[in-house]
């Protein structure tokens, strides 16, 4: 038998495991348990971390029920990796072992005054003026103003830390510790890519920064130790897999990328959601970004390994926009007849859609925009709105290309996708035509979970997986080849930015609060519309 790799993929909705053979990357089994969300406030979401930790069990166990009838033997599995949702932020007390307030959730807004009153501090009230040691603006999505909001908020919190019980860490470093033994000697730890992802962490030095720990005014006995994506961190201490080294670590989207194999300089990977989301290797040298874009580490495959960052993008509305059409428009029964409707006329006939429904975000960073169809004539039907909307998410993803091509100065020659958008083969054809470039689609879908095995097995001490070029698996997939002339592509393009122009400014007075309940944010608009970027995890 084959070594096996077991990784466990916690998301914002759901957690799984799921084991791979390390020869072949084949998907060997997996349990997947659904996890809550509860909102006790406008904006606010949170999770109980207990029921994160007892989720992971589960799957565990579940799925090595279904190996032993398989007749596969457990202890071929030779390493655990963990990716996880990034940003979440949990605080636990390490003489209990429990948890002392819920998980704040990444899209968690609480922490917008906490946001607006840092913005006003900085410099020129300038958003970007951590960027050069974070990669970052400053915003609610990371985790440093989410810790800060415990502190200051939580009387539990704060007690734990005058006493020096308090531990903070995003989710990976809850379950690893978890995992590791908990209360009783348990690893406190964070990999390079979940750390990049706090506005605490300098990507230049790879460690926490004092100084941006003074700004915040966050302790720094508080925070894990931060390590490389793929190390012996400790070993599993109860449970049917006790023994087994936790040896990867990875946040979702550096996990895709390295489960795309995106390993190389100007390689990318999209994910197709409820949004999208875009990273590109950009090697070993951050590329700071003059067109709206994220720079985060991407992974360090090794303690003596040199780390590799990415330029990171998001489409606040993918996926997202079916949904509308469906739920709010009436127009389809089901997400897939978008592709049938769309595919029955092949054009949009001059029509365009800018899904601008919370304004616009990368390139943008626009609040003020709002969602527009344009180019009507009477001859327009559904069936054109159904590819105008399936236009609009191929339009998005190439405006955030274009940004990362103009900040890294080499163009992209194919897009790597993943996510469920991506069963949609003309989506998928339409993505290839509107980019000039192919699309590359892998057959099996778990590319988060198949990243953080690789890095799991590849491990000193565990070295079941090699990363070298020539001896990863060979992953089948679909190449879609663009169709279309050039120019024909960029006259649609074209048109598309025009329509963006005038989706543009839409909001121009300040909104009150209204019935709905909607507050304003720092921009004036609702607190829906994030002058930040959107969720990292946008794909769930």
């Amino acid at each position: 038998m084959d070594p096996l790799v077991a990784a466990i993929d916690q998301g914002t909705s759901s957690t799984r495991f799921l084991v791979f053979n390390a020869k072949t990357a084949e998907l060997i089994s997996h349990h997947q348990v659904e996890i809550n969300q509860s909102f006790p406030k406008e904006g606010w979401v949170e999770e109980d971390p207990r029921e994160i930790m007892q989720s992971v069990h589960e799957c565990i166990e579940r799925t090595c029920e279904k190996l032993c009838k398989l007749n596969i033997d457990v202890s071929n599995i030779k390493a655990v990796g963990v990716t996880n949702q990034r940003e979440t932020t949990l605080v636990w007390d390490k003489d209990t072992g429990e948890p002392l307030y819920n998980a704040i959730v990444w899209l968690d807004l609480r922490t917008q005054s906490t946001v607006e009153r840092l913005i006003n501090k900085a410099p020129g009230r300038n958003k970007n003026h951590l960027r050069h040691k974070t990669g970052l603006p400053i915003s609610t999505y990371f985790s440093a103003v989410k810790l800060r909001w415990l502190l200051d908020n939580v009387d539990e919190v704060h007690e734990a830390f005058l006493s020096q019980r308090a531990m903070f860490g995003t989710v990976d470093s809850w379950i690893i510790w978890c995992l590791t033994g908990g209360k009783n000697g348990g690893v406190h730890c964070t990999d390079v890519s979940n750390a990049s992802r706090t506005m605490l962490f300098n990507i230049h030095t790879m460690d926490w920064d004092p100084e941006l720990c003074r700004y915040f005014d966050i302790p720094m006995e508080i925070l894990p130790s931060v390590r490389s994506s793929s190390e012996i961190y400790g070993w599993m201490k109860s449970g049917s897999l006790a023994g087994v080294p936790i040896s990867g670590c990875l946040g979702d989207q550096s996990a895709a990328l390295v489960g795309q194999m995106c390993f190389n300089e100007g390689q990318a990977k999209n994910t197709y959601g409820t949004g999208c989301f875009l990273l590109r290797n950009t090697g070993t040298k951050p590329v700071i970004s003059d067109h709206g874009l994220l720079t985060t580490v991407a992974y360090k495959l090794g303690k003596d390994e040199p780390a590799c960052y990415a330029l990171e993008g998001s489409v606040a509305i993918a996926g997202a926009v079916v949904r509308w059409l469906k739920d709010n428009m009436g127009m389809v029964q089901s997400s897939s007849e978008i592709e049938k409707l769309a595919a029955a006329v092949g054009t949009s006939y001059g029509c365009y859609f800018v899904p601008a429904f919370s304004g616009l975000y990368a390139p943008y960073w626009e609040p003020s925009a709002r969602g527009i169809i344009c180019g009507l004539t009477q001859f327009t039907n559904r069936n054109h709105l159904a590819f105008a909307a399936l236009e609009a998410v191929c339009f998005q993803t190439r405006e955030i290309l274009d940004a990362m091509n103009q900040d890294s100065g080499v163009p992209l020659t194919q897009l790597k996708v993943d996510g469920g958008m991506t069963s949609n083969r003309l989506l998928m054809q339409l993505q290839a035509d509107i980019l000039c470039i192919p699309v590359v689609r892998p057959t099996m879908s778990e590319t988060t979970a198949l990243g953080v095995a690789m890095a799991a097995g590849a491990a000193e001490g565990v070295g079941v997986w090699s990363l070298s070029p020539g001896q990863l698996p060979h992953v089948t997939s679909e190449r879609y080849e663009p169709q279309i002339n050039p120019e024909e592509s960029e006259y649609r393009f074209a048109r598309w930015k025009k329509a963006v122009q005038k989706a543009m400014n839409w909001e121009t007075t300040e909104p009150c609060y209204n019935g709905s309940g909607l507050g304003k944010n720092m921009n004036g608009g609702p607190w829906g519309v994030h002058p930040s970027p959107p969720p990292s995890r946008v794909d769930h």
